[in-house]
């Protein structure tokens, strides 16, 4: 793609956002894309937010699981930036038309007390690690999931080109030391309305949610980038997303690692 492409796509992102209208497939205006512009795409739709007063917060890692990875054809993860209008507090209710078409993942949050970038290992994540919670992420998606003429689902690029299709994060209140617990058996049961939905272990997560983090690290480092103290990073999920309708509500049972509650109006 070009500059100029990868500027107007930034863009079309940036306003379907704010519109809740969502735009075509860039896989199919642009079916020569390739990993690397979708990145690009995603920075220029992150460099709007940011020059209009949204301030990043940390990051997010997707596509982590097996599953997942399977459905989009692909074997690496992928990542987006959180920011602050992003951030919910547990047992809060989203507004009414807040999001497009928001789903639902179970997570493990990260909150860094050092940077990282590069090439690091799993005992350096934990060194830098301040604590872990449970958390939520609020997928959406600013680009239709299915292209109406010819049936083409999104592909990778899409998500990525879509900040990784990163809306929100819901903090769970516990917070545990990293090194005191074994993220590859913290579970969650996630319900809505009642209703088990879905369940998982944090080893769904690379085999271990830490795991996630040192692929960031790695990713980030190549592009002359890092984590930064401070930040907090969602690790990936170990569940499939859970669709959000209006009038719904969920509760992620995370044991005796905490419990995560959200509202959507």
């Amino acid at each position: 793609m070009t500059p100029e492409e990868i500027s107007a796509a930034g863009d079309a992102l940036y306003e379907a956002e704010a519109t809740r209208e969502q735009v075509g497939l860039l896989t199919v205006a642009h079916p020569g894309m390739e990993m690397a512009d979708a990145y690009r795409v995603q920075a220029a739709f992150c460099a709007r937010k940011a020059a209009e007063g949204a301030k990043p917060i940390g990051w997010k890692i997707g596509l982590t699981s097996r599953a997942m990875q399977a459905a989009l054809q692909i074997d690496v993860p992928d990542s987006g930036v959180l920011f602050d209008d992003m951030l919910f507090d547990t047992r809060a209710t989203v507004p009414a038309g807040r999001f497009i078409a928001p789903r639902i993942e179970a997570e493990i949050a990260f909150m860094m007390k050092e940077g990282l970038a590069g090439d690091v290992s799993r005992e350096d994540v934990l060194a830098a690690t301040d604590y872990v919670a449970p958390s939520l992420e609020i997928l959406d998606t600013r680009i239709l999931r299915q292209d109406p003429a010819s049936g083409q689902p999104r592909r990778i690029c899409d998500t990525i080109s879509d900040n990784a299709a990163n809306a929100g994060i819901v903090l769970g209140a516990e917070r545990h030391a990293p090194e005191a617990v074994d993220l590859r058996w913290v579970g969650a049961i996630v319900s809505r309305d009642g209703v088990v939905e879905e369940t998982g272990l944090g080893a769904g997560v690379l085999n271990d949610p830490v795991q996630g983090i040192v692929w960031l690290a790695e990713r980030l480092g190549q592009y002359g980038q890092g984590i930064e103290a401070g930040e907090i990073v969602l690790s990936g999920s170990f569940i499939r997303p859970v669709e959000a309708p209006p009038g719904s509500r969920f509760a992620a049972d995370f044991g005796a690692f905490g419990k995560v509650e959200i509202a959507f109006g």
